[in-house]
């Protein structure tokens, strides 16, 4: 028993000599209630090495420890198991429960049994998940060598194939995942999380695009890489890993070593994607295949993004193109809407210039024909002149009556046109309103009526001259016309800084609160009548709300009612509007 002893310290001496604890190891368990089965096998291992790694031993001594032990360590690669533990078929429970309660598929179970009898091999190699079935008796150091390494040998196989499936899996699922981005930037940090998980461990990584020429562009990273997220260009990099990123660009491959993955990658769009990692170990041969199948299906992605990015483009130019034909077409609209408009103004206006025409027109032609024939009647009767020359009087008053309705019918339509135009020019309107008082005179003084001006030294105003006399001129004729015979009339101009007042003011029939509603409608026909049988077209009053409006103007009326006579005011600003 001391020869036992010292063999095993010289084992436990030498183990920190041969074996760094730090190296990576298979783990096996020994599921034995024999404390010596342990000790054996310990020792029978204790140089053991498959492709460069030692064992790591683990003990239970139970079907329930070992339970315990497999659901602890799910990497273990090979369990030698004892059949028969606390009850004879403690071992083969603990079998059932690895593959079909924990699923675990992968772990290699050698079965050894001091009682080959009473767990015959055949069934139970048939009725059970297990790699070998071995009796204590025979399974000397060298077999048990063998059936280790063949167990570890078909661990690693099996261990190939799932990371193989879980990684091919992965990548059938990144696919989907990545083609769903629509920004390089989220394609970029998709990329770093899914390598991430295909290769099951925590990686530092940066993404960087060329995008032409040498336009270079962080658009993601990873762990001690992140800070340089969103980086135009290579030179804000530390000096080693911009060495490596340019290196890469060059080299135009995949690149491998030690714990360091680039990943080089061409778009069909002609653009260069270069993907570094540092991870914490080692990628295996399975994990670069992968590594190489996700690095094939990048190109895809980010052509994907790049066609997505001109699509949305396209639509926006074609949208704004909509757009602008669309304000087009509306602005098209109204203004044909606005000719339309004028255009039903204009027949409106022409028919009633025809009814005017066929109307008022019909009495001064009438008056004319008639007097024209008592003319002729005279002149063969050899009449006295002083008939002739009455006759020729009337027919001279109808021409002129005839004359003022058609000049008022003419400055009508052109103050109703659309394309007039307001010639703004300094006026002095208290002149202006003096001129207009001396040219009405003479037609006041037939009616023996008075004429009366109260205006300043001169009242400058921004205003076209020929427009404003004409609407003056309208009020001051119309004031005569309603006006009884020795009658008085005023015009009166004040104001202020920003505005001119001008008034006219008569002693007439006045205005009913009817008159007033319509007054300054087109041929409207008032309840006062011309005190000396004047004709009247409707339009005079019409014309001149006309042009105060377009000077941007008012004009108003005031009567205490019928035989009250009426006040005019126009009220003009001093300047023109500013637009």
């Amino acid at each position: 028993m001391a020869d036992q002893d010292d063999i095993l310290q010289l084992i436990e001496d030498t183990d920190p000599v041969t074996e760094p604890s730090n190296a990576k190891r298979w783990k096996i368990a020994v599921i034995d209630d024999d404390a010596a089965v342990h000790e054996g096998t310990r020792f029978a291992l204790s140089d053991y090495s498959l492709n460069g790694q030692g064992l790591e031993i683990l003990s239970a001594y139970s079907g329930a420890e070992g339970r315990e032990l497999m659901r602890a360590h799910p990497d273990i690669a090979a369990v030698l198991l004892d059949v028969i533990m606390e009850s004879d078929a403690a071992g083969l429970d603990l079998v059932e429960y690895i593959r079909n309660e924990i699923r675990n598929e992968t772990v290699r179970i050698i079965l050894r049994t001091g009682q080959p009898g009473q767990a015959p091999e055949r069934r139970v190699i048939v009725d059970y998940d297990i790699n070998d079935y071995k009796a204590k008796t025979e399974l000397t150091a060298d077999k048990l060598f063998t059936s280790l390494t063949a167990a570890l040998r078909s661990y690693q196989q099996l261990e190939r194939m799932v990371q193989t499936r879980r990684g091919l899996e992965i990548i059938i699922d990144a696919a989907s995942t990545l083609y769903d981005f629509k920004s390089m930037q989220r394609l970029a940090e998709g990329v770093l999380t899914q390598i991430a998980s295909l290769l099951n461990v925590d990686c530092a990584g940066i993404l960087v695009l060329r995008d032409s020429g040498e336009d270079f562009s962080v658009l993601a990273g990873s762990g001690c890489y992140s800070r340089f997220i969103g980086c135009i260009g290579i030179n804000p990099l530390d000096r080693d890993l911009r060495l490596m990123v340019e290196e890469a660009f060059r080299r135009r491959k995949h690149e491998f070593a030690d714990q360091r993955t680039v990943l080089y990658v061409r778009t069909g769009s002609g653009r260069e994607v270069v993907v570094l990692l540092q991870a914490e170990r080692e990628l295996s041969e399975t994990d670069r295949s992968l590594v190489e199948i996700f690095g094939s299906r990048l190109s895809i992605a980010f052509d994907n993004v790049i066609l997505y990015r001109q699509l949305h483009e396209a639509n926006t130019q074609l949208e704004e193109r909509v757009a602008q034909r669309t304000r087009a077409l509306t602005q098209a609209n109204r203004r044909l809407s606005t000719q339309w408009m004028r255009l039903q103004r204009a027949n409106a206006f022409k028919n009633e210039i025809l009814g005017t025409v066929a109307h008022d027109l019909k009495n001064p032609l009438g008056v004319i024909l008639g007097r024209t024939e008592m003319l002729t009647e005279l002149i063969g009767a050899d009449s006295s002149k002083d008939s002739v020359l009455a006759q020729v009087d009337h027919i001279r008053e109808a021409t002129r009556r005839l004359t003022s309705m058609v000049d008022h019918l003419i400055s009508d339509a052109m103050a109703d046109a659309f394309d007039i135009s307001i010639r703004r020019e300094p006026v002095d309107l208290a002149a202006l309103v003096a001129e207009v008082a001396e040219a009405n005179r003479p037609m006041a003084t037939n009616k023996q009526q008075a004429i009366a001006v109260s205006i300043p030294a001169a009242r400058v105003t921004m205003c076209d001259s020929d427009r404003v006399r004409e609407a003056i001129d309208n009020l001051v004729s119309n004031a005569i016309k309603y006006s009884p015979i020795g009658g008085k009339i005023s015009l009166q101009v004040d104001g202020d800084a920003s505005t001119t007042v001008i008034r006219v003011a008569d002693e007439g029939a006045g205005l009913s609160p009817e008159d007033l509603s319509r007054l300054f409608g087109r041929f409207q026909r008032l309840s006062a009548k011309p005190t000396a049988g004047e004709s009247s077209t409707g339009l005079g009053l019409s014309i001149v709300k006309k042009i105060i409006d377009m000077h941007g103007g008012t004009v108003s009326a005031q009567s205490e009612g019928p035989g009250q006579g009426s006040t005019f005011t126009i009220i003009l600003p001093a300047a023109p509007p500013v637009s």
